[in-house]
């Protein structure tokens, strides 16, 4: 009787595991992984890398060379630019997102007037007080 009771408990147990390990890989198939598309740079022949861009070709929540015109943003008396609702909506309320810091003085710039250069394959770019700065930046690193 005890070896019948005993060949039960294990095969209910082999079974409970059994189960919850098949339960376990069937959540792990169900579930998708999310993906989070952010705006993509336009590459373009017109720009490379260390090329002066128009400011407005700029997206200036995500710091990228976008190819085209972006969405105009105007605050206190200047604009900005954005690439989407998100960022048009971003550019009033955060001022990271109006601010840079030039890579050559460490001062404060105002991306509306600054000195806009693409420092990446990929679009990516940094802002400058003014072209002087950036002339004297390249000659300081090159």
């Amino acid at each position: 009787m005890r070896t019948v009771f005993r060949n039960t408990l294990i095969i209910l147990f082999s079974a409970t595991v059994v189960y919850s390990c098949n339960k376990e890989k069937e959540q792990t198939k169900s579930t998708t992984p999310v993906t989070v598309q952010k705006p993509q740079p336009a590459s373009s022949g017109k720009y490379v890398k260390g090329s002066h861009v128009p400011n407005e070709t700029v997206c200036m929540v995500n710091n990228a060379y976008m190819g085209k015109k972006q969405m105009e943003v105007p605050h206190n008396g200047k604009v900005y630019y954005g690439c989407c609702e998100m960022c048009v909506k971003r550019i009033p309320t955060d001022k990271t997102a109006r601010e840079a810091i030039d890579p050559y003085s460490g001062k404060t710039v105002d991306k509306a007037d600054a000195y806009i250069v693409m420092i990446s394959d990929e679009g990516e770019v940094a802002y400058f007080e003014n072209e002087t700065n950036y002339n004297q930046f390249l000659a300081q690193n090159s």
